[in-house]
């Protein structure tokens, strides 16, 4: 089984698609029988903020298809000090599923998959 890590660093909408498109190649590499796991950094950490709402005319529900992700079992972690640091919510509470995490977990991710994508 292939062994995918997806590392997120931009906020969720910032008026392109990239987000989006990560999440979709997430979502198809997990249906495909791929090992998935995103980790949320920099700004993307309010991808996993339960208060992150879509903008209005924006037509995808990013905080939903993350939760359905981990729905499918796919891992999330969080950077933790990216928490309090980063994105426009700062030390807002994040929903449950998404693991605070740590630099030393993505350097162990990072040597045990066999793909690193960044977005």
């Amino acid at each position: 089984m292939q062994k995918i890590l997806i590392i997120f660093n931009r906020e969720p909408y910032d008026n392109s698609d990239v987000t989006w498109n990560g999440l979709r190649l997430a979502t198809t590499l997990s249906e495909q029988g791929c090992k998935v796991c995103i980790f949320l950094m920099n700004d993307a950490v309010d991808l996993a903020r339960e208060c992150l709402e879509k903008p209005e005319g924006y037509d995808q529900d990013l905080k939903l298809m993350l939760k359905n992700l981990i729905q499918m079992g796919v891992q999330v972690e969080v950077c933790g000090t990216c928490m309090s640091r980063c994105g426009i919510y700062k030390n807002q509470p994040y929903f449950e599923g998404a693991n605070r995490s740590t630099m030393l977990i993505l350097s162990k991710l990072t040597i045990e998959f066999d793909k690193v994508i960044t977005f």
